[in-house]
């Protein structure tokens, strides 16, 4: 539990973000239209995911706890931007949505990589197919609660 409930954790906050957040992040009147900046946000989130998932053998983060604060900040930041309309650049939206994915990589990556030197060889294999279900459970949390949340956000009519 002591590594699930960190990667779980990351995961709701990430996917929340992701699946609630996301199309309601964009800027008027730049080089980008509303769909582009969704996409872009999206390879900008998944280049952070790839750079984190490969960076295990270089940065190792043993205190997996400092994952899902820092992610739950993310959620806090950008809710409060699709609220007040704070940020004034979309590149500062670019660098949250980095660290977003970067923090999604780190916390799966480091997970694994703790389980697979922290637990004896005759529990490893049970403690890692059970880690995998953190990460399905907290998209799946994410997903129940993103998509009302979205909607009632939406519902506000809100100034864009």
């Amino acid at each position: 539990m002591k590594y699930m409930i960190p990667l779980c954790l990351v995961y709701i906050a990430e996917y929340f973000i992701n699946q609630g957040l996301y199309e309601l992040l964009y800027f008027n009147h730049i080089w980008l239209s509303e769909k582009e900046q969704y996409r872009w946000y999206q390879v900008d989130y998944q280049l952070g995911v790839f750079i984190s998932r490969s960076s295990v053998n270089v940065f190792k983060i043993n205190k997996l706890w400092t994952l899902p604060v820092l992610q739950c900040v993310n959620v806090a930041i950008l809710t409060a931007q699709v609220f007040l309309r704070f940020i004034p650049n979309i590149w500062i939206i670019f660098a949250l949505v980095l660290f977003e994915g970067l923090l999604g990589g780190a916390a799966f990556v480091n997970t694994f990589y703790k389980i697979s030197e922290d637990i004896e060889a005759e529990f490893k294999e049970f403690s890692l197919a059970a880690a995998t279900i953190a990460d399905s459970v907290g998209i799946s949390i994410a997903g129940a609660i993103s998509i009302p949340a979205h909607n009632r956000i939406c519902s506000l009519n809100l100034k864009m």
